[in-house]
């Protein structure tokens, strides 16, 4: 696939996956629906849910997860929160535009252009936290990240990268 489709389909993601509220409630949620989805599936994965004011409003690591989790989730956070993007897509303009991310502004110590961190953007209100995924291949936190938001906001049919988890 080339990397324009892919970066259109991933805005569409960002795009189709909105809030049209996002509480502690929705994050426990969400968050409850993701581990489930994990365990059903068998994913060594930690997820988190944090908002932009500093709160982590969900968080949960399964047997094999590890503190290197919580800083890659960390450096993904901090990424969605200053380019308001899934950190997918910004791997993946990055990649076709031939530019790193010092060239955006970012320093790799706090920040990473790779998937897994998806913006919880609330309609009228605009991005206001990270879902964040760690602990499978890049590509695949991103599906399962995206796949579980579809499912938790009940949207059926949205355009996929093709990566299975």
């Amino acid at each position: 696939m080339m990397l324009e489709e892919s970066i259109r389909i991933l805005a569409m993601q960002e795009e189709i996956l909105q809030f049209s509220h996002f509480t502690n409630e929705d994050a426990w949620e969400l968050g409850s629906l993701m581990v489930a989805e994990a365990a059903r599936n068998h994913l060594p994965v930690a997820i988190s849910i944090r908002l932009n004011n500093g709160c982590t409003v969900f968080q949960y690591g399964f047997k094999g997860t590890n503190y290197s989790d919580e800083q890659w989730m960390a450096r993904k956070q901090n990424t969605v929160r200053v380019m308001e993007m899934s950190t997918l897509r910004l791997f993946m303009l990055l990649k076709k535009n031939q530019e790193t991310l010092e060239s955006r502004g970012l320093n790799e110590t706090d920040h990473v252009a790779r998937g897994g961190g998806f913006p919880i953007r609330v309609a009228g209100a605009g991005v206001i936290g990270s879902v964040l995924v760690s602990g499978l291949d890049h590509m695949a936190d991103h599906e399962f990240a995206s796949a579980c938001m579809s499912q938790y906001l009940r949207i059926d049919g949205i355009p996929r990268l093709p990566v299975s988890f």
